[in-house]
């Protein structure tokens, strides 16, 4: 048997691991960086976030993702070494990291990557006869093994859509093996570009989990900030407060027939984004519009639909905490928009429950390789998109 499978057989029989998970969502502010301590398996798991980072991309390196980022028309040669490249640029700051923490590359078990998505394309989005679901995230996985030295899982997408799903979101299984609570309701809502959530049963009954996206949380807010005021992101919704809602555009952009198709479901900025925005300020005659009530319209926009998706799901003789994470939660206007629709619900932070939401996402992609190596199998139940899969390819340095 080769070493390096020998190596990952010891790596399974470990009582603990540790695991590097890194995640870099749509906003393209740079990647999250997780050193994971894990025991055991499934809802025997036992986390400790040993370290966390984000290290933040260069402009040039946003600049190179963004020619081709949720576009349908792009340069095929840029995609080609753009995989790669971002692949050996997340070994290196992986290694800068490690250096920063005192830690030796072999002192880390393995390494768990998202990669970046480029282009999120389900068949209720496509409309294509003949073909799946489909996703592409870059950033190869061999090229952090190598760069690394470690053992490295990758492209955790595609086992989900073989098995049925349509790729995301993907948190469902390592929020339930991690927070789960029997006797409490609670869905975990999270912001990043595109807002989903999770809901876990306080019956602990993995059946009857529910994910689905519920359309923008920040991609279009932050795509405006850059736009009109040279901002990565709205400062604690500082411009969205100073504006007011414009009803008409909050009307239209809700009129999307996404808002209206049946749970659970998929999206991306491949639909949210600057044209379709635009496009409905263009037809309903809103020109004259303000930059600052732009703004506070698509924070309202993103604060209705999130909160209208957990409505048409709850149960209204049932109690339920939510539990916030992504950069949404750190915008007090959009938190509190989502509070005042949802006065029933108990809402606060993920960081309550002793993760921090910032290293969420990046946390659960290091449980979900923990799962591949040294999990047992766990039934979500014969249901669309929750799929009873293991996910993740396999990298090895040698």
């Amino acid at each position: 048997m080769k070493n390096h499978v020998i190596r990952l057989a010891e790596i399974a029989n470990q009582p603990s691991r540790r695991i590097i998970g890194l995640m870099s969502g749509t906003s393209l502010d740079g990647l999250d960086v997780a050193l994971c301590k894990i025991q055991g398996s499934g809802t025997d798991t036992i986390l400790e976030v040993e370290k966390f980072a984000t290290v933040s991309f260069t402009e040039d390196f946003r600049d190179n993702i963004r020619e081709i980022f949720a576009k349908r028309e792009i340069d095929f040669q840029h995609l080609c070494v753009l995989n790669p490249k971002i692949g050996l640029e997340h070994g290196r700051m992986i290694l800068e990291c490690l250096k920063e923490w005192n830690i030796k590359p072999e002192e880390i078990d393995l390494i768990a990557s998202h990669g970046q998505t480029v282009f999120h394309a389900p068949k209720k989005q496509h409309n294509l006869p003949g073909f799946p679901n489909s996703t592409l995230q870059i950033g190869d996985g061999d090229h952090i093994s190598v760069t690394t030295g470690i053992i490295t899982l990758s492209d955790f997408r595609q086992k989900h859509i073989a098995a049925g799903g349509e790729g995301a979101p993907l948190a469902v299984y390592g929020d339930y093996f991690l927070f789960s609570q029997k006797g409490e309701n609670r869905i975990l809502l999270n912001m990043g570009g595109i807002a989903n959530f999770t809901f876990l049963p306080g019956s602990l009954d993995p059946s009857a989990i529910f994910t689905t996206d519920t359309g923008p949380g920040n991609t279009l807010i932050d795509a405006f900030a850059r736009q009109f005021f040279n901002i990565p992101y709205d400062d604690n919704g500082a411009i969205a407060a100073s504006g007011s809602v414009d009803e008409i555009l909050l009307d239209a952009l809700k009129s999307l027939p996404f808002f209206e198709a049946p749970f659970p479901k998929t999206t991306g900025p491949e639909v949210f984004n600057k044209d379709f925005v635009n496009d409905l300020i263009l037809k309903n005659h809103l020109s004259g519009i303000s930059h600052e009530d732009i703004l506070a319209t698509l924070t309202r926009f993103s604060a209705d639909t999130i909160s209208s998706a957990i409505i048409r799901m709850i149960k209204p003789d049932e109690t339920y905490k939510i539990y916030a994470s992504g950069g949404g939660a750190h915008n007090p206007v959009l938190m509190d928009a989502i509070h005042e629709q949802l006065p029933n619900c108990h809402l606060s932070l993920i960081d309550d429950l002793g993760v921090s939401g910032d290293a969420k996402e990046a946390v659960l992609f290091a449980v979900l390789a923990n799962e591949t190596v040294a999990g047992g199998e766990v039934a979500f139940g014969e249901r669309e998109g929750v799929p009873s899969v293991t996910m993740g390819k396999i990298s090895f340095p040698g």
